[in-house]
């Protein structure tokens, strides 16, 4: 259980913050036996696009890391180990009339707190289209886009994001919500989100990773203190889904200036122990770390075959 708060301050408990993914990631892969760090994405400044028409009249995009499930990629499904074979490493985009089948397995959300049982999570078309009907946006864009997950700086800004633009303008686009679920995943899409801004396109990035998306310095960020995954809203919670979405629509039409974070008020669970545990090298053995380095050498392998293919 959490550490209970001091009875005198009332402060809560010092491990109840937001994850420091960054250096958990790299501590991480530092003891399976990979020693050079690696760079995350970091700027000091971000554009800033302010919305060009009141939100009830723009024309809004979604885009997501999350993959169209295959079934011959193997196993996708709740709870799935880390499925390298699943990627995808080309901009996809996807008709927002049709139903989708979107799964997160080839990504490294957190197994450990969260089952990916409820798509709603991670992929808020439908809160969207909601509140498209209800006139709080003027529409939702006829496609949305696949950003990969790529740990290639250059490839996701000189490649994908320009690719993402282009779809963008090709469906008119007033303004995009962009939701990662991985670290590698909001880094991504803050690159992205900077491309979009930069080119007349106003952002707003929801995620769970803080550190990574502030140290990218994206124009507007609504940060969920979730396990990743849940960027969207918690599992099976429609209330958390529709209070989510609609207030990244708000921080997207209110930040009075680039590199707005808000924090959602919504909290994952009283005992904020989860923290603990995502990617923690100190609560390894020997031997589970020396797994964990067979089994992400072999994922390698799979996605460097699948790049080549």
């Amino acid at each position: 259980m959490a550490a209970a708060s001091d009875d005198q301050t009332g402060f809560a408990p010092d491990d109840d913050a937001p994850i420091g993914y960054m250096k958990r990631t790299r501590d991480y892969y530092a003891a399976i036996g990979y020693t050079t760090p690696y760079r995350w994405a970091h700027y000091t400044a971000a554009p800033f696009e302010p919305l060009t028409k009141p939100l009830n009249q723009s024309r809004v995009a979604l885009i997501t890391t999350a993959a169209p499930f295959d079934p011959a990629k193997g196993d996708q499904g709740p709870g799935a180990k880390y499925n390298g074979g699943a990627k995808f490493y080309s901009v996809y985009d996807g008709d927002t009339s049709a139903q989708h089948d979107l799964r997160i397995s080839h990504i490294a959300y957190d197994r450990t707190h969260t089952t990916a049982t409820d798509s709603g999570t991670w992929f808020p078309l439908a809160q969207l289209k909601r509140l498209a009907a209800a006139g709080t946006i003027g529409d939702v864009a006829p496609r949305f886009f696949g950003a990969p997950t790529n740990r290639s700086h250059r490839v996701t800004i000189e490649t994908d994001a320009p690719e993402i633009l282009k779809r963008c303008r090709d469906d008119k686009v007033d303004a995009a919500v962009l939701v990662p679920n991985c670290p590698v995943c909001h880094q991504t899409v803050s690159l992205v989100a900077r491309h979009l801004e930069a080119n007349g396109i106003s952002t707003v990035v929801m995620g769970c990773a803080k550190d990574i998306v502030e140290h990218a310095a994206v124009p507007r960020f609504l940060f969920s203190d979730f396990p990743l995954g849940n960027a969207a809203g918690k599992p099976h919670d429609e209330a958390s889904q529709a209070f989510t979405l609609e207030l990244a629509l708000r921080v997207l039409e209110s930040a009075p200036g680039p590199q707005t974070t808000v924090q959602s008020p919504l909290r994952w669970s009283e005992d904020a122990s989860w923290k603990r545990d995502y990617s923690n090298a100190d609560a390894l053995s020997a031997d589970e770390l020396a797994r964990l380095r067979r089994e992400f050498d072999a994922q390698k392998e799979i996605a460097k075959g699948l790049r080549v293919a």
